[in-house]
């Protein structure tokens, strides 16, 4: 399922050529330990944007390196924008390093490029989460930013959602998945499951949920998933937690007070859920870079309609009753598309929205909330 994510974007955004004819230069290296890859178009502006990557499982290919960036940096380049991107000096969860290695690269390139005329800041998935980051606390350095399903929740809240899907998933269907006890333990060598092993796992799932469609709607329902994403869910849980847990030194998440509602029988349900309590604390990666709302310029968040990792009605709402809470909703517009999956934009909404975002810098005018076609 992930690929079909990954290649539904690459198609979308298939007409867009890799080696566009309005680069000039594109310069490759490391910053601080992290890759950093710099596009220069021909027709230069000296206007910069940087550009974050979402979340990348430990191991695979790094998204500095890949097709995907070269197709969304064309459509900044386009504009005239140079664009600069790094792949953070590590992967899994890796906001608050991206938050620094993007930093550190933006000063890289004033040095070597000359400081731009305006700067903005851009990101997908977690790349959006650092995007809202460096607004919240570099906004003195960028105009403006455009944050596409961003996890603009509190990291420990969103990453907790994984924890509660995986839970809830074993008690509905008990030994269809690797026991959490194995997942969230330091001292087993336990690995996150890979492709080649994922087609028998995700037959098993589709099995069990086959066997009781009505837990598996109750269980859809509850994280606002669709029945038929909820095998690509577990996997993607399974790789972030075990990601945490290893980052963390311990199990970051605690379940013994929980009380777990929206079934049929929540009575029996509760009884079920295997209970886990923290044997590490969530600040260790989660609490440099928190998200508090506090942004201090422009920030239009784009979101789809539908999206079965951060959906709209878990982050997105947060986040805006935080800025609210901060007193900066002169600060933020959000923009809602038609996109059925994370992160599934065209091209030309992608490019809509950038455009109305330095409108508003240019203009004061804040963009307008709403649908973008």
């Amino acid at each position: 399922m992930i690929r079909k994510i990954i290649l539904s974007v690459s198609l979308i955004l298939s007409f867009l050529s890799a080696k566009s004819q309005n680069i000039t230069k594109i310069d490759t290296g490391t910053v601080n330990h992290a890759h950093y890859k710099i596009y220069i178009p021909k027709d230069w502006k000296h206007k910069l944007v940087m550009f974050a990557h979402g979340y990348e499982f430990m191991g695979s290919p790094s998204a500095v390196a890949s097709p995907q960036l070269d197709q969304i940096a064309k459509i900044f380049l386009d504009r005239g924008f140079a664009v600069a991107a790094s792949a953070y000096s590590y992967q899994g969860f890796a906001l608050p390093q991206g938050v620094d290695d993007t930093e550190a690269l933006r000063q890289y390139f004033g040095d070597k490029y000359g400081a731009p005329d305006s700067t903005f800041m851009t990101g997908q998935s977690m790349g959006g989460g650092v995007a809202l980051a460096i607004m919240e606390n570099f906004s003195k350095n960028y105009n403006g930013a455009l944050a596409m399903c961003p996890l603009s929740s509190r990291p420990y809240l969103q990453t907790r959602k994984e924890f509660d899907t995986y839970v809830l998933f074993d008690a509905l269907f008990p030994g269809v998945i690797t026991p959490l006890c194995t997942l969230i333990d330091i001292h087993t060598d336990f690995k996150p499951t890979g492709f080649a092993e994922m087609g028998a796992k995700i037959e098993a799932i589709r099995k069990a949920i086959a066997k009781d469609s009505v837990k598996a709607a109750e269980l859809a329902r509850q994280f606002y998933l669709r029945i038929s994403d909820i095998p690509f869910s577990l996997f993607f849980s399974e790789g972030v937690l075990r990601d945490a847990v290893i980052k963390s030194g311990g199990n970051p998440y605690d379940n013994t007070n929980t009380i777990y509602t929206g079934f049929s029988n929540d009575w029996e349900l509760n009884k079920k859920v295997d209970r886990f309590k923290a044997t590490a604390s969530p600040d260790i990666i989660f609490e440099k870079y928190d998200r508090t709302g506090d942004i201090g310029n422009p920030v239009i968040l784009m979101h789809t309609i539908y999206d079965q990792l951060i959906p709209p009605q878990f982050g997105e709402v947060n986040f805006e009753n935080m800025v609210h809470q901060k007193g900066k909703d002169l600060f933020l517009t959000v923009k809602l598309c038609n996109g059925q999956g994370h992160c599934v934009f065209t091209a030309e909404q992608i490019g809509k929205s950038f455009d109305e975002l330095r409108h508003w810098v240019k203009t004061g005018e804040k963009a307008k909330p709403g649908s973008i076609d």
